[in-house]
């Protein structure tokens, strides 16, 4: 019910930007621009396809459960995993340069790899959004000589306000600290989201500021009978 109720702002921002294009869409067509007709437009797709990444991020609690559930995990490339997040961001940002770093030899990781790209599509989409200035993101993963898999998002934005990092996976408090304004802006839920599905997988996931911006690693078990 807590979840529902937190959640509903931010469902309901697009809903209402959805609506309100339409209805001049529908009401005033005949006195629009071409301009104004593809920017009614532009703005509709953007407020449909936040929709569907907030479906995406309630469907991945469902799988989740619990932070104790057991997940279905079998080995897979953690390169092929972090290249399909890296092909579709590109796609859904293309006025932001994405790198991709990863290691020579073959890394296998025990994960849900939907869950997993879950996690870095929630991460791109933050340093591309709460940034701000973002204009680069650099997408890497290599093996810690602990025997995890650390993958890493990190960008060239302004960085995460001092204030906002004790609580940054925190859905309740991060929706509360921002009760009015554009729901799209905020990323709680996709965080706290990040932060079930680590941890689910018996990892680990930090953020930290860096000279020129944000970066956030998580760091998952090469071997299953490793955790954190």
């Amino acid at each position: 019910a807590d979840l529902l109720r937190a959640v509903s702002h931010d469902i309901r921002t697009p809903l209402t930007g959805i609506v309100g294009a339409t209805n001049v869409l529908l009401e005033q067509d005949g006195t629009l621009t071409q301009e104004q007709r593809e920017q009614l437009l532009r703005s509709t797709n953007e407020d449909a396809q936040w929709l569907i990444r907030i479906v995406e991020n309630l469907l991945s609690i469902t799988r989740i459960g619990s932070d104790q559930a057991e997940l279905a995990k079998q080995p897979e490339p953690a390169e092929e995993v972090l290249a399909e997040a890296a092909q579709k961001a590109r796609k859904r940002l293309p006025d932001i340069k994405f790198s991709v770093e990863v290691p020579d030899d073959l890394l296998m990781v025990p994960m849900d790899p939907i869950l997993i790209e879950q996690v870095l599509s929630n991460l791109i989409e933050n340093a591309a959004t709460h940034g701000v200035t973002t204009t680069a993101i650099h997408l890497s993963v290599k093996e810690t000589e602990d025997g995890f898999a650390a993958f890493s998002v990190r960008d060239n934005g302004r960085g995460i306000p001092p204030s906002l990092l004790p609580h940054l996976f925190d859905y309740s408090i991060r929706h509360a600290s921002t009760p009015t304004g554009d729901g799209k802006r905020n990323m709680g839920l996709g965080l706290s989201v990040c932060s079930a599905v680590v941890k689910a997988h018996g990892g680990r996931l930090t953020a930290r500021n860096h000279k020129d911006g944000a970066e956030f690693i998580f760091c998952l078990p090469v071997s299953k009978e490793e955790s954190i």
